[in-house]
């Protein structure tokens, strides 16, 4: 099982060198990679927990942000250029780019360059965002009904770009003739592709095998959710004749994640909970366990949005690495 940080850059109060110190850390301590998270706005209607829709859509969660409309976070898409320079061997990505914000062909473009800023070190988590508010912000209403096809549209002008000399796509909201658009990424084929936010098995199994989709990303799953969906989606590979199946993919969630001197209520009952890596340093062995029996691959080791001090996570990532990995690895 590999590691990975998942950079606290929104939060009500965040600093540069916080952010700095997390990255560092990564880089010393040999994790796979560094992920940022996308948040173009919060809009004040989440102070008074009055959104459209709960928090990423999730049962059992309130309709707002964990972060105030006044906070001062960090946007992730520009880190992503930051964290090529600022390390040299952990893989870097953002978890996940809301594609409905960006004009797919300028997009490919400017990922193809981070590739190389990176020493072709880039991941590239796609999906389709969740809050109508946000896509207001960034001047993309018309798109919030149709943002699924968005996402496959940008996947196809990603490759397209990405292995062709000269390349011209012609679809709803991508329209050019044949351009160039400079250096193609550095790794080949292209950049591993990471899929977040489709949990139906035979939508996932379809567009991880139409395009050749290399990882998948979830938020807050439990191991027995995991297992379940994974049986679900290898199910939907053979149903459809894929040659594709679950453990040729990277599996990957984001779970907050606190080391607590006393047990925790990891329970799961009532929806999506916020303590699956949250308890003891025995409670995150025995449940890392689990989630690598159930088939995650690489856990994106999340801070909590409040309550938790940069310092106190920095010591939390030395004691899952050197003293909780060999117990988990050692099964």
């Amino acid at each position: 099982m590999k590691l990975a940080l998942y950079l606290p850059n929104f939060r009500t109060e965040v600093t540069i060198k916080e952010l700095e110190d997390l990255t560092d850390l990564a880089e010393e301590l040999d994790f796979d990679s560094v992920w940022t998270l996308d948040r173009i706005v919060v809009p004040e209607a989440s102070d008074r927990e009055e959104l459209q829709y709960t928090f990423g859509m999730m049962d059992n969660l309130p309709h707002a942000l964990p972060v105030q409309a006044r906070g001062q976070w960090f946007q992730g898409y520009p880190l992503l250029p930051w964290l090529a320079a600022r390390t040299s061997k952990v893989r870097i990505g953002q978890s996940i780019i809301d594609t409905p914000f960006r004009a797919p062909g300028v997009l490919a473009a400017e990922l193809a360059t981070i590739d190389h800023l990176s020493g072709g070190r880039l991941n590239v988590g796609l999906g389709a965002g969740w809050m109508p508010e946000e896509f207001a912000a960034a001047s993309a209403s018309n798109i919030f009904p149709k943002r699924h096809k968005h996402v496959r549209e940008t996947i196809e002008v990603l490759q397209g770009v990405w292995g062709n000399d000269l390349f011209e796509y012609h679809g709803e909201f991508a329209d050019f003739d044949r351009c160039g658009f400079g250096a193609k990424p550095l790794q080949q084929p292209r950049p591993p592709i990471f899929m977040s936010g489709l949990k139906d098995p035979l939508r996932s199994a379809k567009r991880i095998t139409k395009y050749d989709l290399d990882g998948w990303i979830g938020i807050q799953d439990s191991p027995e959710g995991l297992a379940k969906w994974l049986t679900a989606i290898d199910e939907q590979f053979e149903e459809i004749g894929s040659p594709k199946r679950s453990k040729d993919l990277e599996i990957c969630s984001m779970i907050w994640t606190v080391i607590t001197e006393e047990e925790t209520d990891q329970s799961t009952a009532g929806g999506v909970a916020s303590n699956l890596l949250v308890g003891t340093e025995k409670q995150l062995t025995d449940r890392l366990k689990a989630y690598k029996e159930a088939g995650m691959t690489m856990p994106l080791i999340w801070p909590p949005f409040t309550d938790v001090p940069v310092s106190k996570t920095l010591d939390d990532l030395k004691r899952i690495k050197n003293d909780i990995m060999p117990k988990v690895e050692a099964v």
